[in-house]
């Protein structure tokens, strides 16, 4: 897997668990704050194609079933075009560009939690060791006098 492509999945997933944070009302693991009687109960395996090519997550489920993934639907299996559409925005503009483009209202607070869980992982990406090597291809086009 490319590393772009394994960022991406790890972001997706990251997202959706972000969803369900938001959702139930409680970071995993944190019964302390739990006011619901609903909970986290697995997860279930779904493909979505991505411009990076096909990519396999995790969809994390709810006891009680209530739980719509926003920014993978149920069903959705196509995916391209999420990649490019946030980068350097307010959590007000994302709010209002998914609006807009897929009709998902999520509340600010989801998309302050999408954030703070995605930027661990952009961090990391950002610092990985890289190869000893890498090829560069350039193109220089042939123009006739």
């Amino acid at each position: 897997m490319t590393a772009l492509k394994e960022l991406f999945a790890d972001t997706l997933q990251e997202i959706l668990e972000a969803e369900l944070e938001t959702s139930l009302g409680y970071a995993k693991h944190d019964t302390k704050n739990k006011k619901t009687t609903n909970s986290r109960i697995g997860y279930s395996k779904k493909e979505v194609r991505s411009e990076y090519g096909d990519v396999d997550i995790q969809v994390p489920r709810d006891r009680a079933g209530e739980f719509e993934p926003t920014i993978v639907k149920k069903n959705q299996s196509n995916v391209t075009g999420i990649e490019d559409q946030i980068k350097g925005v307010s959590i007000r503009d994302i709010q209002d560009y998914l609006q807009q483009l897929y009709g998902i209202e999520d509340s600010p607070t989801l998309i302050s939690n999408v954030i703070n869980k995605i930027v661990p992982l952009i961090k990391e990406w950002q610092n990985r060791p890289l190869q000893a090597v890498s090829p560069v291809v350039y193109w220089v086009p042939f123009t006739s006098r």
